[in-house]
């Protein structure tokens, strides 16, 4: 198959173009590289079989000449984290919506066979279940999230009106080698990994027994390859580890000590994919345990070496205006974080 990689450069893209190439395909990896780093690509530099791209998915003319003769289209390409989405929501939109609909454009015009989005489990907010299926309310609770699920959303709609095979997959908590190190707060496999080669406690949010699902790249890089060698169209499916896992035990297997940060508005206690669906119609399976994901983090570790060093205080700063607008009203008109204990 000939495959284009949205944001194929990226933590999760690259991942997801190794796999590709590994099974036989073309590939090409289409990025803009704000996010996405050339040297993810490195090791494949070689193959006759990857075509690297820079371009970006805001620019619709500039894309579409890559799609005449694809047959799956990958969409990983957006803007993340949760703090610059406050700050800054209208490159997300434009990155996340209206690129979504550039690429399934694109696509359509195209007659690529599969679409496969990447959505993320970020549009349940805080949900009333868990596990949670995909049947959960929609409850995005900032503009990264409303982002994504907009996105989603469109993807549905043309998969709808104009017939193309599309399936999105909700992402939950990925994490592995190459997870992004740099730019700003973040996911909390980078901030700990960048702590742990500085020999500086772990800033752990509340009291760490806030759980996460965990889950790791190869296997959601299988998930993608398993849904584009489908025939299911029109579907939305949970990709999770079928567990979930505290931070404290995610530091537990780091080794090292901890200090503790305030808790966080409009963020769940828990994360928890039910991927009843995704094993039930797709036979799709997580297959590393938590154990052995973190183990392969460790041996990686060199890598977060120029990462930024987080601290209390630069956490602090950096999260203000996550408080600002998501803490209670009391909160907002201060700007301060929560009452402990609170």
């Amino acid at each position: 198959m000939k495959c284009i990689v949205t944001g194929g450069a990226g933590f999760i893209g690259s991942h997801l173009v190794d796999r590709l190439l590994d099974d036989g395909h073309e590939v090409i990896a289409l990025d803009n590289f704000v996010i996405g780093r050339p040297e993810n690509l490195a090791s494949r530099a070689k193959s006759d079989r990857l075509k690297v791209v820079r371009a970006d998915v805001t620019e619709a003319d500039s894309i579409r000449p890559y799609f005449h003769g694809i047959d799956w289209v990958f969409h990983l390409a957006a803007l993340a984290d949760i703090v610059p989405s406050i700050e800054s929501p209208i490159p997300y939109h434009r990155a996340n919506v209206d690129g979504t609909v550039n690429v399934l454009e694109a696509a359509r015009h195209a007659g690529v066979s599969r679409f496969v989005y990447a959505a993320s489990s970020s549009c349940y907010g805080i949900p009333d279940v868990y596990p949670t299926p995909e049947t959960a309310e929609i409850r995005p609770m900032y503009p990264y999230a409303l982002t994504k699920n907009i996105g989603e959303q469109c993807v549905m709609h043309w998969a709808q009106v104009y017939k193309l095979p599309a399936v999105a997959l909700r992402l939950f908590n990925v994490y592995g080698p190459r997870h992004r190190t740099t730019g700003t707060y973040g996911a909390v496999f980078g901030v700990f990994m960048a702590q742990k080669l500085a020999g500086k406690p772990f800033t752990v949010v509340g009291d760490g027994e806030q759980t996460r699902d965990f889950t790791f790249v190869s296997d959601v890089a299988d998930a993608f390859v398993t849904a584009a060698r489908s025939d299911i169209s029109h579907e939305i499916f949970n990709v999770g580890s079928d567990n979930t896992y505290s931070v404290n035990r995610l530091v537990e297997l780091l080794g090292g000590d901890k200090v503790h940060i305030p808790k966080r508005p409009g963020e769940p206690d828990c994360t928890y994919a039910d991927i009843t669906k995704i094993k039930r119609v797709l036979k799709w399976t997580p297959k590393v345990k938590f154990e052995d994901g973190v183990a392969t983090m460790l041996k990686s570790m060199d890598q977060y070496k120029d990462a930024p060093l987080w601290t209390v205080d630069k956490i602090a700063d950096a999260t203000k205006d996550w408080f600002k607008y998501l803490g209670d009203d009391n909160d907002a008109a201060s700007g301060m974080p929560p009452k402990a204990g609170r």
